[in-house]
């Protein structure tokens, strides 16, 4: 049973997603701000959050931004249609998806559905250990905390889906296409640049000599790998 955490300040949403979630087979722990959401996040093991743009005390995108600072569980914004600018800047500081209000429950379902699906092949489910380790770095899967012989390396969002795709699968080549395709979520189309800037902040962050890597190599013409770091 995977774990949904509903955070509206409309009771009445929270109370309809509830009986929508609960009826597909979903635990849900419901919040109405965004202080309750992240009190939540830090006791409970949430697989993806529903979450409003327009609360009181702290709004969807600060809470949005904080709950990025430790965690990358999927995020689905609740916005109304008058809230084009502030669905950008949520899907900006981390957003997955959204969905506009008012919602048909089959479109919500089919979005948690999807989100949760890519949320597993990048090792977030209970399917895969959840702490990794190649040579000196070491990955927690569960605290979301990455070290570098034992100190701790912060890493984006996006750096941390790399890195943990990499650490799963060592010695694997992931051509770029493939790596944007499971990280982002999205159909690669001209992709290369991006992948490469990520695998290069990557390598500054856990080689010692990003020129002379020990840990993320290159495959010319093929991809990237991830080997032990052995000398």
């Amino acid at each position: 049973m995977y774990n949904i955490l509903v955070c509206d300040d409309e009771k009445d949403i929270v109370s309809a997603l509830t009986i929508y979630l609960t009826t597909s087979g979903y635990q849900v722990f419901p919040a109405y701000d965004g202080t309750e959401a992240l009190a939540l996040l830090e006791k409970e093991d949430i697989h993806l959050v529903l979450l409003d743009i327009m609360m009181p005390q702290l709004d969807g995108i600060a809470t949005m931004t904080r709950l990025r600072e430790k965690s990358n569980v999927p995020v689905i914004l609740l916005t109304a249609k008058s809230e084009d600018t502030d669905k950008i800047l949520g899907l900006n500081v981390g957003a997955d998806d959204y969905v506009t209000k008012p919602f048909n429950p089959v479109e919500v379902l089919a979005r948690v559905k999807s989100q949760l699906r890519r949320y597993l092949q990048l090792g977030g489910g209970t399917v895969r250990p959840t702490a990794l380790r190649l040579g000196g770095v070491a990955l927690d899967d569960r605290t979301k905390e990455v070290t570098l012989d034992g100190e701790p390396v912060s890493l984006t969002p996006r750096e941390y889906e790399i890195l943990r795709l990499l650490m799963q699968n060592p010695g694997t080549v992931f051509s770029p296409k493939r790596i944007y395709r499971t990280v982002w979520g999205e159909e690669p189309f001209g992709v290369e640049n991006a992948v490469a800037v990520h695998i290069r902040h990557l390598r500054e962050k856990l080689e010692i000599n990003p020129s002379d890597p020990r840990y993320i190599k290159v495959v010319w013409g093929q991809g990237y790998k991830m080997e032990g770091g052995k000398l």
